[in-house]
């Protein structure tokens, strides 16, 4: 047997919870504001209504799978233009690449939802249980009544927001007050009980347990990120040359840093920034605030903590002043990033207002690839897919031109005109002729363009045209 006395020490510690204390400043503000607003514009989107007429849904924002359609206020995306969204994932892309080049994490320290969820969560903790001096006694003392009456509200309160987070998302994809009705009584489809279950529970433990660690061990953009960033990145760095040597003010020949420990409980990640650049650091800026609250009040200059770039670290110790914050944003890296970004951005806009309301798909009948007739004329066979993306139905119109005289027929509709109902999509039949002895029943192919219309309606005209490229099969004699 295995002397337990010898056995390796264990290379795995246990977890210990971090308790941030609360911080006032310019970085914690516009945190605040930025919280409220993306949580505002998360929860109150599905409840936007627009107007779009009696066959479309007036949700503002609404991705209709069950239609296969995706609504946003006065644009609407069908399936066949998904590069429209594709695009948009590109542009987040390098938007991502380009803040990141810029200003570090910044995404992580103000956007990212698990950022915004855990800053909620630790609001509502500290609500119900105290600053961090009161939630480390609470954490440490026996379970008793006091612990367990605000351990049950503040998981209470967690589990609301969770299931609120949950739920908002649901509403994105079918209509909220339908649902929201069909979900009070029960009646609503189990994916969307099963998705909110899944949401609310991840919400749940992701803000309220695990926290940081989704940013260290979850995450990969923190590794990702090294890629992105270079010597002129400006991120958060702690001026050791002006610190160092920690201790009192009072003693002569001390840093600034006066080894108050603000910036490290302020700390949602945990660390100490003047161990230098960690990859846990979000950037969130919390500990900027705190030092320079201590700074201000034993009279020390501002921004012994600060965003700073690598170039001007070297230039500050050799006794230079820092380059200016533009200079570090704009630089070719960034630069490039932007004109990236712009670039897809005025392409996709452009092409959005280019389309056509009209979309038409011709394919030729190859089984048989045209028919010969009594008279001695040639027949070819086309399906047409006719789109209407208008709010009401409308009549389209048919025409072909070509150097042969072809007859245009619409199989089962009188006239060269047929009705395509709204919002949808119909399949139509088309047969051309070609005369006895003409350039399209002699030729092996001929060339012919069919043009198609939209009539639009009493009230508003259409005038959209659109046309197709195809060949007419003839005998080749």
């Amino acid at each position: 047997m295995t002397n337990p006395d010898t056995q390796p020490p264990s290379l795995y510690a246990a977890r210990e919870p971090i308790f941030p204390r609360r911080v006032k400043g310019t970085f914690r503000t516009l945190k605040w504001w930025l919280l409220g607003l993306m949580l505002g514009v998360y929860y109150v989107t599905p409840w936007l209504r627009w107007d779009r007429g009696p066959s479309l849904p007036d949700q503002a924002v609404l991705v209709d799978i069950a239609n296969r359609r995706f609504f946003f206020f006065m644009i609407e995306i069908w399936p066949y233009e998904f590069y429209f969204v594709a695009g948009l994932l590109i542009m987040a892309g390098l938007g991502l690449f380009l803040f990141t080049s810029a200003a570090g994490r910044v995404w992580c320290g103000y956007a990212c939802p698990q950022t915004v969820w855990t800053d909620l969560y630790i609001l509502v903790e500290r609500w119900i249980e105290g600053d961090r001096n009161a939630r480390l006694r609470l954490h440490r003392q026996n379970w008793n009544l006091e612990k367990l009456r605000k351990r049950l509200v503040k998981w209470s309160v967690w589990l609301l927001i969770g299931l609120a987070t949950g739920g908002a998302w649901v509403f994105y994809f079918t209509d909220a007050p339908t649902l929201l009705q069909n979900l009070i009584h029960g009646t609503a489809h189990p994916v969307a009980y099963t998705t909110m279950a899944i949401l609310t529970a991840t919400t749940f433990v992701f803000g309220g347990f695990a926290r940081e660690q989704i940013c260290i061990y979850a995450c990969p953009w923190p590794r990702i990120q090294a890629a992105m960033v270079d010597e002129d990145t400006l991120t958060i760095g702690y001026r050791d040359w002006r610190g160092e040597p920690r201790g009192k003010a009072s003693v002569e020949g001390n840093g600034d840093c006066i080894d108050c420990m603000a910036c490290v409980n302020v700390c949602p990640m945990g660390i100490d920034i003047r161990d230098g650049q960690q990859m846990a650091c979000i950037t969130c800026g919390l500990c900027i605030d705190a030092c320079n609250d201590t700074m201000a009040k034993i009279g020390k200059p501002l921004n012994l903590i600060s965003y700073m770039a690598l170039t001007d670290e070297v230039r500050e110790r050799a006794g230079q002043p820092a380059k200016s914050v533009w200079s570090h944003v704009f630089r070719p890296r960034t630069m490039m990033y932007t004109v990236l970004w712009a670039g897809i951005g005025i392409a996709l806009v452009v092409a959005l207002f280019l389309r056509a309301s009209i979309d038409v798909s011709v394919t030729p009948v190859r089984n048989p690839m045209f028919v010969t007739l009594s008279d001695g004329a040639i027949r070819n066979t086309y399906d047409l897919r006719l789109r209407n993306k208008h709010g009401e139905d409308r009549w389209f119109t048919f025409a072909a031109t070509s150097d042969a005289g072809f007859l245009l027929t619409l199989d089962g509709a009188p006239g060269l005109k047929v009705l395509v109902p709204a919002n949808a999509t119909k399949t139509q039949r088309l047969f051309v002729t070609a005369p006895a002895h003409s350039l399209g029943a002699e030729a092996a192919r001929t060339d012919l363009r069919f043009w198609i219309q939209d009539l639009g309606t009493e009230a508003a005209p259409g005038n959209d045209r659109v046309h197709h490229d195809t060949v007419f099969n003839g005998k080749g004699e």
